[in-house]
C-alpha cells in the first residue's frame, strides 16, 4: 500500500485468516468498509497474487453495480488505484502466490494476469455477494468466504506447492538474485521454471523477483525518507542506483524523491 496510514485514516481495514485447512493457499482475507464525505483514490504496488474480490459501491446505481458483485483480480502488472467516495464495503480473498490454480486448475494461472473478471467466469458454483457482503457481523462474513472456498476445492496440487515454495524463497532469500540462480536451486532448468511460474503463479520469475526487491525498497523509503538509494541498491541486488530508480519509478509512478513522505 503507498502511503498506507493515510488509508487508514480513511478506511476501515482489516486482515483476517481463513480456516485452517485453507491456509495453505491464501495469504489472509482483506475486508475495508468505509463512508466518505471527499472522495479518495487508494494505490497498490501488487503482490505477485490472485485476488478474489466481492464489492459494493453504494455510489454508483443498482442497475449496475449498487447490491454487488464478485470478481476475479489477476496480478497487477502496474500500479493499482482505486477511486473510493461514499460508503461501501469490500471483502477479499489474497491468494498465495501459486495457490490460485488449485480452485481453478483447467486455466494456466497467467490467463488471468492482467486482467479484472467476474467470478462466475473463473469460478462454478456462481459467487453469491449478498452471502459475504450483507452479514453486519464480521466473522459471519468470513464464515461466507470459507464456505464458498471451500466448495471450490481445492483440488491438491504437488506442482502448486512447489511454485508456492519457490515463490516464498524468494520474498525471503535477498541473496537470490537471478533466475538460473532460482533455477540452480530447485534443480530445474530456466525454461522449466518460467513454465511453472507461467502455469502456478502467473507471471515470470525474473518478474517476480524485481516485484519483491520494489516492495522492499517502498517499505525502506516509508521507513526513512533519508534513504541511501545507492547502498540500498547495491543491498537489492541491482548494478546500480540508476537501475533501481528506474523500476522504482516504472512500478510505483514516481521517483523515490517524489514518493518520499513529506
Amino acid at each position: 500500500m503507498v502511503d498506507a496510514p493515510e488509508l487508514f485514516a480513511q478506511v476501515r481495514f482489516r486482515r483476517r485468516e481463513p480456516a485452517p485447512v485453507l491456509r495453505p493457499y491464501l495469504e489472509h482475507y482483506w475486508l475495508i468498509d468505509w463512508d466518505l464525505t471527499q472522495p479518495y483514490a487508494s494505490h497498490l504496488v501488487p503482490h505477485p497474487s490472485v485476488n478474489l474480490v466481492f464489492q459494493r459501491y453504494e455510489a454508483c446505481p443498482a442497475t449496475v453495480h449498487g447490491t454487488g458483485f464478485a470478481e476475479v483480480s489477476g496480478i497487477g502488472l502496474e500500479l493499482f488505484t482505486q477511486k473510493l467516495e461514499g460508503r461501501g464495503r469490500v471483502c477479499g480473498v489474497q491468494f498465495r502466490p501459486g495457490g490460485f490454480r488449485p480452485f481453478a486448475p483447467d486455466w494456466p494461472v497467467s490467463a488471468w494476469t492482467g486482467r479484472r473478471l467476474p467470478a462466475d467466469e473463473v469460478f462454478a458454483p456462481p459467487a453469491q455477494p449478498s452471502a459475504v457482503l450483507d452479514p453486519g457481523d464480521e466473522d459471519a462474513r468470513i464464515a461466507a468466504l470459507d464456505a464458498y472456498l471451500l466448495a471450490l476445492g481445492p483440488d491438491p496440487d504437488p506442482q502448486a506447492d512447489r511454485a508456492m515454495a519457490l515463490v516464498d524463497l524468494v520474498r525471503t532469500d535477498r541473496t537470490l538474485r537471478r533466475v538460473d540462480e532460482l533455477a540452480r536451486a530447485e534443480g530445474l532448468s530456466p525454461r522449466s521454471l518460467q513454465r511453472l511460474f507461467a502455469t502456478y503463479v502467473g507471471v515470470g520469475p525474473k518478474w517476480v523477483i524485481l516485484r519483491y526487491r520494489i516492495h522492499e525498497a517502498l517499505e525502506r523509503a516509508e521507513a526513512d525518507p533519508e534513504v541511501n538509494w545507492a547502498a540500498l541498491a547495491a543491498e537489492l541486488g541491482y548494478s546500480d542506483q540508476a537501475h533501481l530508480i528506474r523500476d522504482f519509478t516504472a512500478t510505483v509512478g514516481v521517483s523515490p524523491t517524489a514518493f518520499a513522505p513529506h
